[in-house]
């Protein structure tokens, strides 16, 4: 078994062992996961350190590395050819970061699950489904395979959601279950038309090979896309209607205006480790999912429709700042604080710049550490009193003082201080969006400026945010009785802390510590555009 494939089922395996153990060691359960996460965290981090950065991925088999590939469905359809499916995985530039992503985040979110007491068989076996999941889309480039552990992910955030979040936990889970089949099902629609589209060049037969997809010279010349490339679909050329469909999809993920209103809701509902796991390696699979697919099998689409995504990310950025001023809640000012952040790696791709992909790419592993953090620290404050709205408290500074420099790094991390692994993400997105009017005249130079006001009203409610919560007179709306339950942070939440903020400041001191190992396949990728 390759190391990939060791990383997607360590968890399964953990989670059946689980399932197994009798109820009366149920406070081992989480022991078990521990150890599953733990080891998981350690096959990641020897992926990193043994990745070659020269080789860049992208549309070429022998460029990626870990590759494993095993014929697993083999079916005759008569007129139709044989029907084949690969268990096909390999990571390059673009997918690695997230594998050491995903094992960190995942640790965090089970030690925030240290206090569950709900069903722990239950919990601890979907959370470890959920992290299998996740490593599956991150590794898989058979499309049947990426969709497989793409719609996987739904079963256990929908029950996580619904079983352990809050009052209105069934809503919550019903409309994020709701939002993401939607896309799902029309991805699966162009997944088909992909099928019958390529061929491969080995065997001759059709396939769900994504590094085909990516290769015009594996298109049938009697195929679906060849066929239908001059006619028009409601209007749109069958390739741009393919792109997006695609991006619709993933773009529900990231998630974007105006398809971002069950971010919130799921947030706010949540328990704290899936909001953890939401903010930090949901909304990523979205951006990984357009990088991976919408334009590397559909360039010449990308480039035509650059200009409104490039609209879409500015009105992300201000839009999901403007609404995070207004909130009370301060797990929706950080939910809505997310779609923010997230509409620079929109502005960032769809600048086509080498700058604007590498901070797409960077501000999603920066969001992913920055917003888990955050999540965390919202969790510590509502498991000891059930309460985060924001006039509810004041002064927390004199009676939680680690709490409070956990929450400044975080804020000042957040909202882009030099240093932090944010403000390097957020500048190259910027640059990218502001040189793509002369490199490739994709996005005009009024969108980075716009972009950048975003970053000033994060500063403003963060800044706010601090100020009202953390200094002052103490107040609390509970009074004496809060006063007494909130505790500063303790042992393992300082260690799960001090793990987010290490890696934020590493990548703002050494952005090379990411940059290096995804330049190849940035590079590959924009390349592969311009051909197109």
């Amino acid at each position: 078994m390759s190391l990939l494939s060791l990383l997607i089922f360590l968890p399964i395996v953990a989670g059946i062992l689980i399932l197994l153990l009798p109820s009366a060691w149920q406070q081992r359960y989480k022991y078990v996961a521990l150890g599953a996460v733990l080891l998981q965290m350690l096959i990641s981090a020897y992926i990193y350190i043994n990745f070659d950065n020269t080789l860049s991925g992208i549309a070429d088999q022998s460029t990626f590395q870990l590759v494993e590939r095993i014929p697993w469905i083999r079916l005759n359809l008569g007129a139709l050819g044989n029907l084949e499916i690969d268990y096909f995985l390999g990571i390059d530039g673009l997918s690695m970061p997230f594998l050491v992503l995903t094992s960190l985040v995942m640790l965090v979110a089970l030690l925030a699950s240290w206090d569950i007491q709900k069903n722990l068989k239950g919990y601890f076996a979907l959370f470890l489904l959920l992290d299998c999941a996740v490593m599956g889309v991150f590794s898989a480039l058979d499309f049947f395979l990426f969709y497989i552990f793409y719609e996987l992910m739904l079963l256990p955030l929908y029950f996580l959601i619904g079983m352990w979040g809050g009052v209105r936990r069934e809503y919550a889970a019903i409309k994020f279950f709701l939002y993401t089949l939607l896309g799902s099902v029309f991805m699966l629609l162009v997944i088909i038309g992909l099928y019958f589209s390529v061929t491969d060049p080995e065997t001759g037969g059709h396939t769900f090979n994504m590094l085909h997809m990516m290769n015009p010279a594996n298109y049938a010349q009697d195929s679906i896309f060849s066929v239908i490339a001059g006619q028009e679909i409601f209007g749109v050329s069958a390739r741009l209607l393919a792109f997006i469909v695609l991006f619709v999809a993933f773009a529900i993920k990231v998630p974007i205006v105006p398809l971002h209103t069950w971010l919130p809701d799921a947030h706010v509902e949540a328990p704290t480790p899936v909001s953890i796991i939401l903010a930090g390696v949901l909304l990523k699979i979205g951006g990984y999912g357009i990088l991976r697919v919408c334009l590397s099998i559909f360039p010449d689409a990308a480039i035509q429709s650059a200009w409104w995504l490039g609209l879409i990310g500015v009105a992300s950025i201000l839009y999901g700042a403007l609404n995070a001023l207004a909130q009370r809640d301060l797990k929706r000012l950080i939910a809505y604080s997310s779609i923010s952040h997230m509409g620079f790696v929109l502005l960032g791709i769809a600048s086509a710049t080498s700058e604007g992909i590498s901070g797409a790419m960077m501000q999603m592993i920066s969001h992913g550490f920055l917003s888990s953090m955050l999540f965390f620290l919202v969790g510590v404050i509502y498991e000891r009193v059930h309460n985060r709205e924001i006039p509810n408290f004041r002064g927390l500074a004199l009676i939680m003082p680690r709490y409070t420099v956990f929450v400044m790094i975080a804020f000042f991390a957040s909202l882009g201080l030099p240093g932090f692994s944010a403000f390097i993400a957020e500048a190259f997105s910027l640059i990218g969006a502001f040189n793509s009017q002369s490199i490739n005249g994709l996005l005009p130079r009024w969108m980075a400026v716009a972009g950048s006001v975003g970053i000033l009203l994060g500063a403003s409610y963060l800044l706010w945010t601090l100020q009202r919560m953390f200094f002052g007179e103490t107040r609390l709306w509970g009074g004496d009785e809060w006063k007494a339950k909130l505790t500063d942070v303790n042992g393992r939440e300082v260690f799960a802390l001090t793990s987010l903020a290490l890696m934020s400041l590493a990548l703002g001191i050494l952005p090379s510590l990411a940059f290096d190992k995804m330049n190849a396949s940035v590079l590959e990728l924009i390349q592969l555009m311009n051909i197109r």
